[in-house]
């Protein structure tokens, strides 16, 4: 029922199999510092009109890509829809964000947390499908949700948090509900993810904003082991092609060597994190395990001049270290011998300030740096 894919790039890199460039695609990309965003927005009338309205949800999904040579697409919606459908009622107030009428506080309230009728979130599904028919084969398309850890969060405090008193206090003082709200999270997730993978979700992926607030020992009980009960669940493949999953940490560089255990393609890294010790750490070597690594630039860098753009989307793919070449076929498998790879993208999501010429720089700049990386690489002797 989908077109043919035509730019497998970024699916080939989170296999980790050698590209003619390295892909790029940019966390939130579908977004308010887009012009044509906000007036998709204005017509919509709020954030939840566009997310529940399967052709705006259509579009904004494809403006980024009208604009700029990106070689993923990510489905626009939020990671706050799975909480929605249990019934915390989730609005967006212009200025402040996210935030539910009906926070998990209570032994009662953890108690009442079910995972959610799916028939719920189907205007989510729906959008998938219709983006990937809209693409028409142009470049694979994202999925994803948010972590169990993240979506407690939300749930608990109500809202988005400075100190995440609320939950943290729920954390340390009732570990047992905690858990219990972690697992219906997990279970929810999964199903979600598997939903959208259904509906024509290419890869997908989950964001663990939150992970990074945690203390050691608390992230590996809380947050790891939620990820891990996620990643158990979901599927490996659809319709005969792999699907990749991608781990998102935000402030998880400290913890990279546990989550390179996790049962994902793709570990995705901030700006506080080393490409180059995460690629020693946890990517591999050319032949054997390892994962995919997805990051990691600064997204004030974007608020810089285009020269300096251009510096720094060059100091990340250097950093990252020479590009995965080696096309052969593995004996093992038939397919192409695996190897380190990138997938460049943004620390964390593109600031509704940036300009919007400066995210052409930066593609443009991922493209040309990464072919030449290759070139100057085929050129060495051997």
């Amino acid at each position: 029922m989908f077109a043919p894919l035509q730019n497998d790039t970024f699916l080939r890199a989170c296999l980790r199999q050698a590209t003619d460039y390295t892909p790029v695609w940019l966390m939130r990309q579908a977004g308010r510092y887009l012009p044509e965003y906000r007036a998709t927005r204005e017509r919509a009338g709020s954030f939840m009109g566009l997310a529940t309205n399967v052709d705006h949800a259509t579009e904004i999904t494809l403006q980024p890509l009208a604009r700029y040579p990106l070689d993923a697409a990510i489905v626009f919606s939020d990671i706050l829809t799975v909480p929605d459908a249990m019934g915390l009622g989730l609005s967006f107030v212009p200025g402040e964000g996210p935030a539910f009428a009906h926070p998990v506080r209570n032994e009662a309230a953890v108690t009442r947390l079910e995972v959610p009728d799916l028939d719920k979130l189907r205007y989510v599904f729906d959008a998938v499908t219709s983006v990937r028919k809209a693409l028409n084969g142009r470049v694979p398309l994202i999925g994803f949700a948010g972590s169990p850890w993240t979506l407690a969060c939300y749930m608990v405090e109500g809202a988005g948090s400075d100190d995440y008193r609320l939950v943290k206090t729920m954390l340390y003082a009732r570990p047992d509900l905690m858990h219990r709200m972690l697992a219906v999270n997990a279970d929810a997730v999964a199903a979600y993810l598997n939903a959208q993978i259904d509906a024509g979700a290419q890869a997908v992926m989950i964001f663990d904003s939150w992970g990074g607030v945690l203390a050691d020992g608390a992230f590996q009980t809380f947050s790891l082991a939620y990820t891990a009960r996620v990643l158990g669940q979901l599927k490996r493949e659809h319709g005969g092609q792999r699907i990749p999953r991608i781990v998102f940490t935000k402030g998880g560089a400290l913890w990279l060597d546990e989550m390179g255990r996790l049962d994902c393609e793709v570990l995705g890294l901030d700006w506080t994190a080393s490409l180059a010790r995460a690629r020693a750490s946890v990517g591999g070597a050319a032949g054997g395990p390892g994962k995919a690594l997805q990051g990691n630039l600064d997204p004030n860098v974007l608020f810089a001049q285009p020269a300096q753009i251009r510096a720094e989307v060059a100091r990340v793919l250097d950093s990252f270290g020479a590009p995965h070449v080696d096309r052969s076929p593995d004996p093992a498998t038939g397919l192409p011998v695996a190897g380190p790879t990138h997938i460049f993208n943004l620390g964390h999501g593109i600031s509704q300030h940036t300009p919007p010429e400066h995210v052409a720089v930066l593609v443009d700049a991922v493209h040309a740096h990464s072919r030449q990386l290759r070139r100057q690489g085929a050129a060495r002797p051997a």
